[in-house]
């Protein structure tokens, strides 16, 4: 944690400064130590260079579990494609020339696909997840100048409100356990003139094709993280290449497909055999291990963006319901 960020936190609780006590150092960032609420006097630790906002046990441990033992797999850097850097931007429809020198908000970062992508446009990138996937981004993209990394609860954001020139958020929101309430918290991070860009899972026909990974989840999802993943990481081998040859099939093909219970994205990224089942294995994970799944409408998304003050507000199906819009500005 580099020590001008203590300036820009909060206490999550009180909303009070915290000051930095007993700090070890180490390549100029604090690798230990302890937050104090200048307010509460709550005590919030920092261990291996990351504060600590919330305690390491919580409903997102399995997604924790699934980015430090898959930290780089989807990190375009390591896997020499584009894969994230053209959804990021296909997405937001951000340029990266807007980008340059803004901060934004990266909530649910995981090991940090998106992160690279924000930091090669030169933001200052402050990245929170509520699960120890921290570590893994930080053994991705730390230490950086321009990274400062959080484990933190989206309900209780450790910023004051309208911080940041972007908000971004893919891939966690339906994961928590209020949606909306989750995109109302990030909403109130952005300021007046600012950008917002998140997704949902799709609430539609189509996606409810997917019903045997809900039926099968309450099941799985009392499994332990590690005893689920083996599971996963024995089964996938064997469905995936099912659902691959289910898909052929003319016309009815796409529909037959998702009745298999493992993610399958042959027609939809540029994967070989073994990327396609290593990706296979961890969003089929996911879905088994989350505790809270809650795709969302179109509608339901728009009318969250009208609601938050946003203007220029537009939803699409992009395999998942994109939101974007701009903060207005005050009169």
């Amino acid at each position: 944690m580099k020590e001008k960020l203590v300036e820009l936190l909060c206490c999550p609780n009180c909303r009070e400064r915290l000051t930095l006590d007993a700090a070890e150092y180490e390549q100029e960032e604090v690798k230990e130590g302890s937050l104090i609420c200048n307010g509460c006097a709550e005590i919030f630790d920092v261990k291996n260079y990351i504060p600590r906002f919330v305690p390491s046990d919580n409903y997102a441990k399995g997604f924790g579990f699934q980015w430090n033992k898959h930290a780089r797999t989807q990190v375009d850097k390591f896997n020499g494609t584009r894969i994230s850097s053209d959804r990021f931007y296909d997405c937001t429809g951000w340029s990266k020339e807007s980008l340059q020198g803004k901060r934004i908000l990266e909530a649910g970062c995981g090991a940090g696909r998106f992160t690279e992508v924000m930091l090669s446009a030169g933001l200052e990138v402050f990245s929170l997840d509520y699960s120890s996937a921290v570590d893994a981004c930080l053994e991705n993209h730390g230490p950086h100048p321009n990274l400062h990394i959080i484990q933190g609860d989206i309900y209780h954001i450790p910023f004051a409100e309208e911080s940041f020139d972007r908000v971004f958020c893919f891939g966690v929101l339906q994961h928590t356990p209020d949606v909306k309430k989750s995109y109302m918290c990030l909403a109130k991070m952005l300021k007046p003139g600012g950008k917002i860009a998140v997704d949902v899972y799709t609430k539609t026909v189509k996606a409810m094709l997917h019903y045997p990974r809900y039926v099968l989840r309450p099941l799985t999802r009392n499994l332990s993280p590690p005893t689920l993943y083996k599971i996963v990481e024995n089964v996938v081998p064997v469905l995936l290449p099912i659902s691959i040859l289910l898909r052929k099939i003319p016309l009815l093909g796409r529909y037959l497909a998702p009745i298999i219970p493992v993610a399958n994205y042959s027609k939809t990224l540029p994967l070989d055999r073994e990327m396609l089942t290593e990706w296979s294995i961890i969003d089929t994970f996911d879905w088994l291990a989350s505790w809270y799944d809650q795709p969302q409408t179109a509608a339901t998304l728009e009318q969250w963006l009208a609601e938050s003050g946003m203007e220029q507000c537009q939803v699409r199906n992009m395999g998942s319901f994109v939101g974007t819009g701009i903060k207005a500005e005050r009169a």
